[in-house]
C-alpha cells in the first residue's frame, strides 16, 4: 500500500503548484528544502537560492548526498502514524531516492512532473518570485543534474504527469493520481447509524 508520494521535477516543471495543491487537499507535506532554509537561517544568512545552494551542497558534502532524506526519517514516521498519505517534497538526489526506497520500498511511490524545457524556462522567467534567464535555467539544470544526481529519481519514477497544458489541466491529473494511489474503503467498512 502507498503511504509516500514523492514529487520531482526540474525546475519550472510545476512541482510546487502540486505540491502546494495537495497541501490544500489536507495531505501532511515534508519539504526536503526546508531542512535547507533552517540551517541557513541557523547561519544567520539570507535566504538566498545562492547561500540555499552552498548550505545544500555542503550538507551533502559533510554528511551523504542523501542528508535530507536522513535528516526528515524520523519526521516522515510520525507523521505516517497520523496520516494515510504523507507528500514529500523536495527529493533531489540519487541517494535520498535509495535511502527512502531502502526504507519504506513498496510505501513509497514517485510522481515525476515533466514539462518540455523551453516551456520551463518560459515559466522560470516569468515567476514572480526569483526569476530566472533562460541562461540561469540552463546553468541550474546542469548544476542540477551533475552534482545533486537529479536524474535518478526522475528516471524512477513510478507515475508521470505532463504538465504542459491548463492549472485546470494539472489539477485534474493530481486528483487522479491522488484517486489511484489511496486504497478505497470497502462500502462494507461503513458504520451506519
Amino acid at each position: 500500500m502507498v503511504r509516500i508520494l514523492a514529487i520531482v521535477g526540474m525546475p519550472g516543471s510545476g512541482k510546487s503548484v502540486v505540491a502546494a495543491y495537495l497541501k490544500n487537499q489536507g495531505f501532511p507535506m515534508i519539504r526536503f528544502g526546508e531542512i535547507i532554509i533552517r540551517e541557513v537561517e541557523k547561519r544567520a544568512l539570507p535566504i538566498t537560492p545562492q547561500n540555499e545552494r552552498i548550505v545544500r551542497e555542503e550538507i551533502r558534502r559533510n554528511q551523504g548526498m542523501d542528508a535530507c532524506a536522513q535528516i526528515a526519517l524520523p519526521l516522515i514516521k510520525s507523521q505516517l502514524l497520523e496520516h494515510q498519505l504523507v507528500i514529500i517534497d523536495g527529493l533531489y538526489s540519487f541517494s535520498e531516492y535509495k535511502t527512502l526506497k531502502q526504507e519504506f520500498d513498496e510505501e513509497l511511490l514517485i510522481l515525476a512532473i515533466f514539462t518540455p524545457k523551453n516551456l520551463r524556462y518560459e515559466r522560470l522567467a516569468l515567476r514572480p518570485s526569483r526569476p530566472l534567464t533562460i541562461k540561469e535555467a540552463e546553468e541550474r539544470d546542469f548544476m542540477e543534474i551533475e552534482r545533486i544526481e537529479k536524474g535518478g529519481p526522475i528516471a524512477m519514477a513510478d507515475l508521470t504527469i505532463i504538465n504542459d497544458g491548463t492549472e485546470y489541466q494539472l489539477y485534474r491529473n493530481i486528483e487522479a493520481i491522488v484517486e489511484q494511489v489511496l486504497p478505497r474503503i470497502p462500502v462494507t467498512d461503513y458504520v451506519t447509524i
